[in-house]
């Protein structure tokens, strides 16, 4: 062995060989960002939903369409969360996410330019 690789010392003072190692932190994290993931998007959509309780039809359009659109992501992104979701999802949950934020935004859009005439 080299020195080097004896005298490395990790972030808390103690060698690198000594430290233990934790296997579920990167786990951890990961589902601690899908739910910063779906907590963005609930915020997107209360805010396009504040609008619709305006009492005309044509601003509730695209609120229930969001609403559709967030119940299909909180689907398929909660078990990505949680853990407890076929491992199949795992490939098609980033993918189909980022397609429910774009129609988030895009339902966003037609309701803001709906409102301007």
């Amino acid at each position: 062995m080299s020195e080097r690789t004896e005298r490395s010392e990790g972030r808390e003072g103690m060698p690198s060989q000594h430290r233990p190692a934790d296997a579920g932190l990167p786990v951890e994290r990961t589902r601690l960002a899908w739910r910063r993931t779906l907590l963005t998007l609930t915020v997107v959509l209360l805010l396009q939903l504040r609008p619709a309780f305006t009492g005309r039809v044509r601003d509730a359009v695209p609120a229930g369409a969001a609403v559709a659109v967030w119940l299909a992501v909180l689907v398929v992104d909660w078990r990505r969360a949680t853990g407890t979701g076929p491992r199949r999802l795992g490939r098609l949950s980033m993918p189909l996410t980022a397609l429910g934020a774009a129609a988030l935004a895009l339902l966003g859009v037609v309701h803001v330019l709906g409102r301007v005439h």
